[in-house]
């Protein structure tokens, strides 16, 4: 409940106090983007990996992380459409649809095959981490080939991509201090910490872009995933640091 409080709740009310704060300043897509990263669903194999290196509690991890891609199903659009509601815009009741298609279904039926397929799945773990980590570099490729087609970076001036990173620097920094003291007060074991930190931190890329093209429809998409695709690569920087240091700093208090 920490991790989804802090994806669904602090998240959006951080964005969008930033996307406010920027408006005048930025393009109104952009804007629009900051508000749409804010709602995503966490990552699953990112903060799965930073909890495992970090010494965290896996299992919870997986769950967390899973969990929130599959409430992201609705609860991303329902946020998505209340917030955009301020800005006069609305979202497509057949989104949800659309969206349950593209990420939950292939989920559901995986879940139903794997009585049959799990075993092989296991027994080529190779194969399937190939397919698993290869799909994700496509996504992030195929993000940044669209917006240079698009002429994204022509159309986004020095001075708002500036604004943009700093965005993103302070939503990332807000959220990992949320998470934090928020693991402090719940007095919380190293272990679920991490999960914490790492589960609550970050977002989706991967669910994000399908969910945009759903959602956006005949608008400017890649001025919309802009502040994903920079804050995708700015979190997988610090939580990857953050994860190293971690580890080291419970290897130390083992060894003392």
């Amino acid at each position: 409940m920490l991790v989804f409080g802090t994806t669904y709740l602090v998240f959006p009310l951080v964005g969008l106090g930033l996307s406010w704060s920027l408006a005048p300043w930025i393009d109104p897509s952009i804007a629009l983007g900051i508000l749409f990263l804010a709602v995503l669903p966490s990552t699953v194999q990112s903060s799965i990996a930073f909890t495992s290196m970090a010494q965290g509690n896996v299992p919870a991890a997986v769950c967390a992380a899973s969990l929130s891609n599959l409430v992201g199903v609705v609860v991303t659009p329902a946020l998505a459409a209340l917030l955009l509601s301020t800005s006069g815009m609305g979202i497509r009741l057949d989104a949800v649809f659309g969206i349950a298609v593209q990420i939950l279904l292939p989920f559901v039926v995986g879940q139903l095959l794997r009585r049959w397929i799990g075993a092989w799945i296991v027994r080529h773990k190779k194969v399937t981490l190939f397919v698993d980590r290869g799909s994700i570099l496509l996504i992030v490729y195929s993000a940044f080939s669209a917006g240079m087609v698009a002429g994204i970076w022509q159309q986004v001036s020095g001075t708002t991509l500036i604004l943009l990173v700093a965005a993103d620097i302070v939503l990332l920094a807000v959220i990992i201090g949320a998470s934090i003291l928020t693991s402090r007060a719940a007095r919380l074991t190293h272990a679920d910490s991490m999960v914490m930190l790492f589960c609550g931190s970050t977002k989706s890329l991967a669910s994000g872009l399908p969910i945009a093209n759903i959602l956006f429809v005949g608008q400017s998409i890649s001025l919309i995933v802009l502040p994903l695709m920079l804050f995708h690569q700015l979190q997988l920087f610090v939580c990857a640091v953050l994860a190293q240091r971690q580890a080291h700093r419970l290897t130390t208090m083992q060894v003392a």
